[in-house]
């Protein structure tokens, strides 16, 4: 049960990325600015972080690694960063995070069912429920643009 632990803190961190970062865009005065300092996060949590985990289990070597791993591992983070930029744009732009996150957050396991199932195709034909799910979400993510608090 512990993986639920962590699902939850990372609809925590991500539930609270788009607010932050808005308000850090804002503060700074630039949406690069904030997007420099987002890569500065990235860096010590996703390189600094890993590195001593690896080091302390004695797994810092060049055994088990493999192009194949690298590759899709850099893609995932290409694309956390290019997510990052796209934000970073919608606010820019004239989104506010109770507009862009709804639909970010939306989308994604909209998105994320389709792949993963182009990726994986099923052994038998997903349950109807999958398909009344994801209008589900859709519906969600437009109540709660439409019916957010007003600022």
């Amino acid at each position: 049960m512990h993986w639920i632990t962590f699902a939850i803190g990372a609809a925590l961190s991500w539930g609270l990325y788009g607010p932050m970062m808005h308000q850090g865009q804002v503060k700074l005065g630039s949406p690069f600015r904030a997007l420099l300092c987002v890569g500065a996060a990235y860096f010590v949590i996703g390189v600094i972080v890993p590195v001593i985990a690896l080091e302390s289990q004695g797994q810092l070597t060049f055994r088990g690694w493999n192009m194949d791993g690298v590759a899709g591992a850099s893609a995932a983070g290409a694309l956390g960063a290019l997510g990052a930029v796209c934000i970073i744009y919608a606010f820019r732009s004239g989104g506010v995070p109770a507009y862009v996150m709804p639909l970010v957050f939306g989308g994604a396991p909209v998105i994320n069912a389709f792949y993963t199932m182009w990726l994986h195709p099923p052994k038998v034909a997903p349950n109807p429920m999958l398909w009344a799910g994801m209008v589900m979400v859709s519906v969600g993510a437009a109540l709660v643009l439409y019916y957010k608090p007003a600022a």
